[in-house]
């Protein structure tokens, strides 16, 4: 078996999902811009599976040196978008759970963030596909893990202003439970047609609460 080039194992053994580094100067942010809008159109249609950086080379009009300045591999690009749509996530949950002051808001609060999320898949076809790379890819277990925690700590901290008494390790484990099943139900509804997803998600919402209401008697 013949061996690769010195050069192509150099790059490969730098393949950790991350960004070699962050433009600064203008032209450099264009650049970067550029590479994630092609990333996604490519993603958008044919899956982030089949996402080569030869193909974003030639889409976007760059050298594989511009590529590799900022990516080292497919990786790291997908786990740069999913990382900015997961940003527009933390927005609508804290925004939601900021409203919260009761616990019948509490119950408004997740109905919406619920409805959000799935409005969010069914309108972003790139997230969707993200979505699932983060669960497939070791690599990018740990973005999905973080943003999974941060939802859960911002529940928690909801739940124990309102039920302060209550054991705070039980409360968490609440939170990052509920969590983990909003976002499996919104996985299983986009999955499904428009009518079909929105009546999981409805028939979610009716469980969960009933869940949680019980929970915290």
């Amino acid at each position: 078996m013949s061996e690769q080039p010195v050069a192509t194992r150099r790059r490969q053994s730098q393949h950790t999902g991350q960004l070699r580094r962050i433009p600064s100067q203008q032209r450099g942010r264009e650049r970067f811009e550029k590479i994630l809008a092609v990333a996604s159109k490519l993603i958008e249609s044919h899956g982030s599976d089949s996402l080569k950086m030869s193909e974003i080379v030639e889409k976007a009009g760059l050298s594989f040196g511009a590529l590799y300045q900022y990516f080292p591999d497919k990786t790291s690009i997908i786990r740069t978008l999913a990382e900015r749509f997961n940003e527009e996530g933390r927005r609508c949950v804290e925004a939601e759970l900021a409203k919260v002051a009761d616990p019948a808001s509490l119950q408004g609060a997740l109905a919406t963030i619920v409805d959000e999320y799935y409005a969010f898949f069914r309108r972003e076809p790139v997230m969707r596909d993200i979505w699932h790379a983060t669960h497939t890819d070791k690599l990018l277990q740990q973005v999905d893990a973080e943003d999974m925690e941060f939802h859960a700590q911002a529940f928690l901290a909801v739940l124990v202003h309102l039920w302060p008494d209550r054991d705070r390790k039980a409360l968490l484990a609440i939170a990052r439970l509920t969590m983990q099943l909003l976002a499996a139900a919104v996985r299983y509804a986009v999955s499904l047609d428009t009518e079909e997803g929105a009546q999981a998600v409805a028939l979610f919402k009716k469980m969960q609460f009933a869940d949680i209401d019980r929970l915290l008697q």
